[in-house]
């Protein structure tokens, strides 16, 4: 069974950056591809990012473009989310997701395996 952990979170300055990273064990999602999601008190988990493994093509929620970047690492089996220049709307819990095909998706549904999240806090 695959699992995926994600760590990197905490509490950050608005103005600063936090990496994000994503560590799958059990199996590996090199045909496939990986997101980032997030959730907010009292909203609904949104997209954020997704990446497909072999080629590398991402694609980006509007309201993170030029500020967040994906990225993979095939030797450690990871997927991270560089995260600059946060405000404090991005404060939210951060879920890592994969599915075993190749194509870009910001639909939660369509992700077979989910991390636990990880909480980050953007405040003064």
């Amino acid at each position: 069974q695959v699992q995926l952990v994600e760590s990197g979170g905490g509490l950050v300055q608005p103005g600063g950056s936090l990496r994000l990273s994503c560590t799958a064990s059990g199996g590996t999602f090199s045909n496939g591809a990986m997101g980032w999601f997030r959730q907010a008190p009292g909203k609904e988990r949104e997209f954020v990012a997704a990446i497909i493994w072999s080629s590398t093509a991402d694609r980006y929620a509007d309201f993170v473009k030029g500020r967040f970047t994906i990225s993979r690492d095939n030797a450690k089996n990871t997927v991270s989310l560089q995260m600059n220049m946060l405000n404090p709307e991005d404060t939210g819990v951060y879920y890592c997701a994969g599915r075993t095909v190749p194509i870009l998706s910001g639909t939660p549904s369509r992700y077979d395996y989910w991390g636990q999240g990880t909480q980050v806090i953007v405040s003064s």
